[in-house]
C-alpha cells in the first residue's frame, strides 16, 4: 500500500476528502483517549492535584486560548497528537474543539494532498545530504510558529484603543 497521496489515482478533492476523514478520526480519537486518561487519573492519587485551583484555572486558560493552538498544531509533525491528547485530558469543551480540530484537519489535508507531501521528501532529501542544515530548517519553522502564536496571544491581552479609559 502506497500512503503517499501524490501517487494515488484518484481526483484531487477525493484525495483530500480521504485525508480529511483520515486525520479527522485520528485527532478525535486522540482527544477521547485523552479524556479517558483524565476519567481515571480521577481515581488516583492525582485526583487531589486536578481538583486544586491552580489547576483548575491552568485548564481554562488552556480550554480558552487553546483551540486556536489545535488548529496550528496540524502545521507541525508530532505536536499536534500531544495537543489533542491535552485537549481532551482537559476536557476543552466540544463547542470550542470541534471547530478548531476541524480547520486544522482541512488545512491539514490540504497541505499533505499537495506541498506536504512534496516537503516531507525535500526534507528528507535534505536530511540525508546534509543533516544539520535539515535540523536547522526544522528549528526555525518552530521558532516562526512560536513568535506567531505568542504574538497572537499578546494581541489578544492587549486593550483595544476603544476600551481603553482616556484621561
Amino acid at each position: 500500500m502506497n500512503l503517499n497521496p501524490m501517487t494515488w489515482d484518484a481526483p484531487y478533492p477525493v484525495i483530500v476528502g480521504v485525508l480529511f476523514v483520515i486525520v479527522m478520526c485520528r485527532a478525535n480519537g486522540t482527544y477521547w483517549l485523552g479524556r479517558l486518561a483524565a476519567r481515571g487519573a480521577e481515581r488516583t492519587r492525582i485526583a487531589s492535584v486536578m481538583a486544586s485551583p491552580r489547576y483548575q484555572d491552568a485548564v481554562g486558560q488552556l480550554n480558552r486560548w487553546g483551540a486556536p493552538l489545535v488548529s496550528v498544531s496540524f502545521l507541525t509533525i508530532g505536536f499536534q497528537t500531544l495537543i489533542n491528547l491535552g485537549a481532551g485530558a482537559t476536557r476543552m469543551p466540544l463547542v470550542r474543539y470541534l471547530p478548531a480540530v476541524t480547520v486544522g484537519c482541512v488545512m491539514w489535508a490540504f497541505l499533505y494532498g499537495t506541498a506536504g507531501s512534496v516537503g516531507f521528501e525535500v526534507l528528507a532529501r535534505l536530511w540525508e545530504t546534509h543533516p544539520a542544515a535539515a535540523v536547522f530548517v526544522g528549528v526555525i519553522v518552530v521558532v516562526a510558529l512560536a513568535v506567531f502564536i505568542v504574538g497572537r496571544v499578546r494581541e489578544s491581552r492587549r486593550p483595544s484603543r476603544a476600551t481603553a479609559v482616556v484621561e
